[in-house]
């Protein structure tokens, strides 16, 4: 009896193992028609669309974060065109990316309080933005990557009427116009 256990033991293992070692094909059957009521079908959920392989999803992600690092807002004093000293880092952050990526253009717009006239505000945020690209070219990046555009006042961050509310408001935004679709990072 002991012989007998041991040689059905054996035969399944050689049967595991063998199994184990190649992918058996799907035998597909043809539907046969009994005349009986068809089962529902399985409600197991379908796959899912394919994933991005990981190197692509962090591909992706470091991409999400230079976009952001990009888009990073700086501000500026009231009735004051000068880039603050906190927001240094920010710029440095922006041309590290742009050095590291040269098909990249940006473009910055200049944004005002709506203190002051509709001119007035126009001009203070071209200022603004302007102050913002010579930052950025005193770090080496070409102006000819570097967009202008001031809004004045006609796009506030905050509609508030009062001094949190126009600090807020009198600031440089940055927008990727070109080449934001591959980016690498700085080294």
């Amino acid at each position: 009896m002991r012989r007998r256990h041991s040689a059905v033991a054996l035969a399944l293992l050689a049967i595991s193992v063998a199994a184990c070692s190649k992918k058996a094909e799907p035998v597909l059957q043809p539907p046969t028609d009994t005349g009986a009521p068809s089962t529902p079908p399985s409600t197991t959920t379908p796959p899912s669309a394919p994933t991005a392989p990981p190197a692509a999803a962090d591909a992706e992600a470091v991409r999400a974060a230079l976009v952001r690092d990009l888009g990073n807002v700086i501000h500026f004093d009231y009735d004051q065109d000068l880039v603050k000293p906190e927001d240094r880092p920010i710029l440095d952050r922006k041309a590290e990316i742009l050095r590291a990526n040269p098909g990249l253009r940006i473009r910055i717009s200049g944004h005002a309080d709506d203190r002051g006239s509709d001119e007035y505000n126009l001009v203070l945020g071209n200022k603004r933005a302007l102050a913002a690209r010579q930052y950025l070219v005193g770090k080496g990046i070409d102006a000819g990557r570097i967009d202008v555009t001031s809004f004045g006042e006609e796009r506030p961050a905050d509609p508030a009427e009062n001094e949190a509310a126009w600090a807020l408001n009198r600031r440089a935004e940055f927008e990727i116009i070109a080449g934001g679709d591959r980016l690498v990072v700085p080294r």
